[in-house]
């Protein structure tokens, strides 16, 4: 099968804006014409092999970066919105959406926000919050939206925090456990680390300098709290220049993306990007040897594998989900081409939702999506207690996947034959995008499909979809 053409007119765009050329020198420098040029970043052409050498020749770009999945992203969120039903007549050709996620994906990001600030203004309306007359209730995205769709547009990987992660890991050699290095820290700018019995997992007392950790919580979630607590204190100033690159429109999305980063902070200090990225290699993604190695919990280890995507050095596409029992998910990150609904909870046939059956246990599936992609999935559940007897457990599951091409460099894919189509269950992502005219799980009809309805006849669903 042919491979297919890649159109990265955007793309291009942003690299010669990045080094400053104009289109006839970034012709030059590529080898090509001042009109093949144009055309390409037009996506009139798709780009050449001759273009691809060229941009890693004398850019040095990690030609990845051409395909890095933003496109199918905004696809897939366009999708799920235009199936909202304010949104009547036919669905926009495919093809019509692939073409403004490349052609104009600031204008794609735009009509998404449009969409999620009418959906907010709908929902506080219905709730009867009295959205009308009062002044602070303009349409705008919440902060925990606004700050999720700054993760997923970043492909979930932030270089500059990574890096200063990676070089805080490292500083003191491998002799050190991370745990004692991060006290190190802390104990170098004069902030003390208690434990105390209590039911905060963590509080930094400014005035006293001093870092108070649960005694409850497990040794993986004291260390990753007292990374964060390094992260806010001594790379505040990286937290905060970066903050300010992302221009969040409100003061709480400001204040969530900073924990956030420094959340990420921790997660990549407490696995080092190119130690990290080896062993997954050397273990074939072995989740609990990983954890073992690192100090880390199971949870910790699949969102690391998801960020895996610094330029040049890139690890297996991994999608990462947690759903709670009700299916809400509540993370979500995909470096495949599979995307995660915007709103609402995930497939129910995806095996993720059957991990609360059976605890303790990895649950492997072989799946396949509507657009015909082949997906390995291994999902297991997360407990997390109070640490003392009354305390409420919050319970969720996770699922950590990627295409089935990769299996071989998956160690759960040993033993299962994904040679043969039946062993692939279909799943989608919506129902109101999914275009399966005969799933038994459906909960509402996909909206771009004529629906017939025989009073006489019933099978799996009330209606037929044709």
């Amino acid at each position: 099968m042919a491979a297919p053409k890649l159109y990265a007119g955007a793309k291009l765009r942003e690299v010669r804006t990045r080094v400053g050329l104009t289109q006839k020198d970034f012709a030059a420098k590529l080898g090509v014409s001042l009109p093949y040029l144009n055309q390409m970043e037009n996506n009139n052409r798709p780009v050449s092999t001759t273009v691809l050498l060229n941009l890693a020749q004398e850019f040095g770009l990690d030609v990845t970066e051409l395909s890095s999945g933003d496109g199918e992203r905004l696809v897939s969120d366009m999708r799920e919105a235009l199936a909202d039903p304010v949104f009547s007549g036919d669905m926009p050709p495919l093809a019509d959406l692939r073409l403004a996620a490349s052609n104009a994906p600031a204008l794609a990001h735009a009509f998404l926000d449009l969409h999620r600030a009418y959906r907010q203004t709908h929902e506080r309306l219905a709730s009867l919050d009295e959205a009308l007359g009062r002044e602070d209730a303009r349409a705008r995205p919440s902060p925990w939206e606004e700050v999720r769709d700054f993760f997923h547009y970043c492909d979930n990987y932030i270089d500059a925090v990574d890096r200063a992660a990676e070089h805080f890991a490292n500083a003191e050699g491998t002799d050190h456990s991370i745990r004692q290095v991060a006290v190190a820290a802390l104990a170098h700018i004069g902030a003390d680390v208690t434990f105390d019995d209590t039911d905060t997992l963590r509080h930094y007392d400014t005035d006293s300098k001093t870092l108070t950790i649960s005694n409850r919580a497990n040794q993986e979630s004291q260390t990753f709290q007292m990374l964060l607590q390094v992260a806010l204190l001594q790379q505040d100033k990286l937290l905060e220049a970066t903050l300010d690159f992302a221009r969040f429109q409100t003061d709480e999305a400001r204040s969530i993306a900073k924990i956030g980063l420094a959340n990420y902070f921790a997660g990549a200090a407490l696995m080092p990007y190119t130690r990290f990225l080896q062993a997954a290699q050397d273990t074939r993604h072995d989740l609990e040897q990983l954890a073992t190695r690192f100090g880390a919990s199971i949870e910790q280890v699949c969102h690391r594998l998801s960020t895996l995507q610094r330029p040049g050095a890139k690890g297996l596409p991994f999608f990462f989900v947690r759903v709670d029992q009700a299916g809400t998910i509540t993370k979500r990150h995909s470096a495949t081409r599979l995307q995660f609904a915007r709103f609402g909870g995930a497939c129910p046939l995806w095996n993720v939702h059957r991990a609360f059956e059976q605890p303790g246990h990895f649950l492997r599936q072989l799946a396949e999506t509507p657009d015909g992609v082949r997906y390995i999935s291994l999902a297991r559940d997360v407990s997390k207690t109070g640490g003392r007897f009354g305390a409420p457990t919050r319970r969720y599951a996770i699922a950590l996947g990627c295409e089935v091409k990769h299996a071989g460099q998956l160690v759960y894919a040993d033993g299962m034959d994904i040679t043969r189509t039946e062993a692939f269950e279909p799943i989608g992502i919506s129902c109101r995008i999914c275009e399966r005219k005969t799933c038994h799980q459906r909960s509402v009809p996909p909206l771009e499909r004529q629906l017939s309805v025989d009073p006489d006849t019933r099978g799996l669903l009330p209606y037929t979809v044709n």
